[in-house]
């Protein structure tokens, strides 16, 4: 790689997010496996140092972030120890749509065979239930005061889903509203034949137009680039470089900031090393890292972070990883 290149480039930091005072929703996504959960914990950490609160939310069913911290964490925010401003939550977008459709058939005193016709119009257009579950998480967030939440996200394939959300969602409501229109005399007959009160449509329409307002309003702050941006993490290896460029051009697509890659797992093997194993992988390494910075050097701030020969797994190890995302790892031997 070209000392030319390497001059040319942005930073390899994220200060730049740290200095956006106005972000308010940042995502870590990528390959599986790649270290988003360390990275969007590393972020956390960074941000509590300069922002008076912060949110770190995994929408990945996988939930690492209790193993990360070392810290139990469910659906309600709870602070990370050793932090006054640092909270954490674990909620999974296709189980809250779920718990919504309980908690409306207790309040409709169980009068089910309504909501269930209701349900069954409204799941039939592809991929509202995960959107709903999604709308709820965000009514949810929104009520709660907190400078910057960061989204841990699932892998690649979901983040995207999780992030077309508010269109399929906007969608289908619209869909929804227009069959609620047409069929709403036929329904509320056969709500009151089997004896269920003629307000629980009225209410479900008034549950999901409150629902399109939360959308709305969240899908014009995912597409400003002063409130929203999105890190890809990836790691040196073709599959990741691969799938970093499908999520990049997602996201120009879906007209979502992105700025900043985190590379991670990098070997530097110590000087002299007659692994052999390393050198191999490290030659690899440095092959698609050139690939990296060829491509997207001009317009990323590319984040280079070693491969310790320890799990980044506790508070103390986490604070000591962040500190690669603003100070350029060195090693030892150089």
């Amino acid at each position: 790689m070209s000392t030319a290149i390497i001059e040319d480039t942005l930073a390899p930091t994220v200060e730049n997010i740290l200095q956006q005072k106005t972000l308010k929703w940042i995502f870590c996504g990528g390959k599986g496996g790649v270290g988003k959960t360390t990275t969007s914990c590393s972020l956390a950490v960074q941000l509590s140092q300069v922002r008076e609160s912060v949110l770190l939310i995994s929408t990945d069913p996988a939930h690492n972030l209790s193993d990360a911290f070392g810290q139990k964490f469910g659906k309600e925010a709870t602070k990370v120890n050793g932090f006054d401003n640092l909270s954490a939550m674990e909620i999974d977008p296709t189980s809250s749509i779920q718990e919504m459709i309980e908690q409306s058939d207790a309040q409709q005193g169980g009068g089910g065979a309504m909501s269930s016709m209701m349900q069954d119009l409204a799941f039939a257009i592809p991929g509202v239930d995960e959107a709903m579950g999604f709308a709820e998480i965000m009514k949810h967030v929104k009520s709660m005061e907190y400078s910057v939440i960061i989204f841990d996200t699932a892998p690649t394939g979901h983040t995207l889903r999780f992030l077309s959300f508010p269109s399929v969602l906007e969608k289908a409501l619209a869909k929804f509203s227009t069959l609620g229109r047409s069929f709403g005399p036929m329904l509320n007959q056969m709500t009151s034949m089997m004896g269920g009160g003629q307000g629980n449509q009225e209410d479900m329409f008034a549950k999901l137009e409150s629902m399109r307002a939360v959308i709305n309003e969240v899908n014009t702050q995912f597409k400003d680039p002063d409130k929203t941006t999105f890190v890809c993490v990836c790691i040196a290896e073709f599959l990741s470089l691969y799938e970093t460029e499908r999520l990049i051009q997602e996201l120009t697509q879906y007209e979502i900031d992105t700025h900043v890659i985190v590379c991670n797992q990098l070997l530097f093997p110590k000087k002299g090393s007659n692994c052999e194993h390393c050198s191999v992988r490290k030659a690899m390494q440095n092959k698609y890292l050139g690939e990296m910075m060829e491509l997207y050097a001009e317009d990323f701030h590319i984040v280079r972070c070693p491969l310790l020969t320890e799990e980044v797994r506790g508070v103390d190890r986490i604070k000591n990883f962040s500190k690669f995302l603003v100070e350029p790892y060195q090693p030892p031997s150089e």
